[in-house]
C-alpha cells in the first residue's frame, strides 16, 4: 500500500509537470473511460463510506454497552428488592426471638417466686412441727395437723406448677431452636440468590464481551475489504498514469 501511494504522487506529480492529453483506458470491467479526478473522487468517496461504517459500527457498539448496562441496573435493583424483603423476614423473626426470650424471662421470675414460696412453706412446717412438739393439747394438734395438709396441698400444687413452667420452659427452647433453624435457612437462601446473580452478571458480562469480539471481527473484514478496493483502484490509477506517459512519450 505505501509503494502504490507513493508511485501515487510520483505520477501525479509527473502529471502536474507535464500537461497530458486525455487518454481512455480500455478495461472490459470499466465501460466509462477512467480519468485521474475520477479515480481521486472514487478514492474519497470509499473513504467517506469507510468513515461512516466506522461510525455506525461505533454506535451499534455504544447501543448495545448501553443496553447491557440497563440490564445490569435492572438486575441490581432485583437483588436490593430480594434483599428488603429478606431483611424483613430478618427482623420479624429477630422480634419473635425477643418475644421468646422476654417470655423465658418472665418464666424463670415466676420460677424465682415459686421457689421462694416454697421456701417460706418450708419454714412455717418447720416452725408447725416445733409448735406440735412443744404443744401437746389435743386440739392444737388437730389444728396443726389440719394446717399441714393444706400445707402439703399447697406443696403439691407447687410442684404442679413448677413441672408445668418447665414444660413451658421446653417448649419455648424448642421454639428458639426452630427459629435458628429458620435463620439460618435464610441465610443460605440469600447466599444462593447472590451467587446466582453474580454467575448472571458474569454471563452477561461474557456476551458482551463475545459481541464486542465480533463487532472487532465484522471491522476488520469490512477493513480489509476496503483496503483491497483501494489497491485496485491504485493499481488502475498508476496504470492509467503509465499509459498517459507512454502514450506522452510515444507522440512526443
Amino acid at each position: 500500500m505505501l509503494l502504490l501511494l507513493l508511485l501515487l504522487l510520483i505520477l501525479l506529480l509527473l502529471q502536474l509537470l507535464l500537461p497530458l492529453p486525455p487518454v481512455r483506458l480500455p478495461l472490459p470491467l470499466l465501460p466509462v473511460s477512467l480519468t485521474l479526478p475520477l479515480l481521486l473522487l472514487l478514492l474519497l468517496l470509499l473513504l467517506l463510506l469507510l468513515l461512516l461504517l466506522l461510525l455506525l459500527l461505533l454506535l451499534l457498539l455504544l447501543l448495545l454497552l448501553l443496553l447491557l448496562l440497563l440490564l445490569l441496573l435492572l438486575l441490581l435493583l432485583l437483588l436490593l428488592l430480594l434483599l428488603l424483603l429478606q431483611q424483613q423476614q430478618l427482623l420479624q423473626l429477630l422480634l419473635q426471638l425477643l418475644l421468646l426470650l422476654l417470655l423465658l424471662l418472665l418464666l424463670l421470675l415466676l420460677l424465682l417466686l415459686l421457689l421462694l414460696l416454697l421456701l417460706l412453706l418450708l419454714l412455717l412446717l418447720l416452725l408447725l412441727l416445733q409448735l406440735l412438739l412443744l404443744l401437746l393439747l389435743l386440739l392444737l394438734l388437730l389444728l396443726l395437723l389440719l394446717l399441714l395438709l393444706l400445707l402439703l396441698l399447697l406443696l403439691l400444687l407447687l410442684l404442679l406448677l413448677l413441672l408445668l413452667l418447665l414444660l413451658l420452659l421446653l417448649l419455648l427452647l424448642l421454639l428458639l431452636l426452630l427459629l435458628l433453624l429458620q435463620l439460618l435457612l435464610l441465610l443460605l437462601q440469600q447466599l444462593l440468590i447472590l451467587l446466582l446473580l453474580l454467575l448472571l452478571v458474569l454471563l452477561l458480562l461474557l456476551l458482551q464481551l463475545l459481541l464486542l469480539l465480533l463487532l472487532l471481527l465484522l471491522l476488520l473484514l469490512l477493513l480489509l475489504l476496503l483496503l483491497q478496493q483501494l489497491q485496485l483502484l491504485l493499481l488502475l490509477v498508476v496504470l492509467q498514469l503509465l499509459l498517459h506517459c507512454y502514450c506522452y512519450y510515444y507522440y512526443s
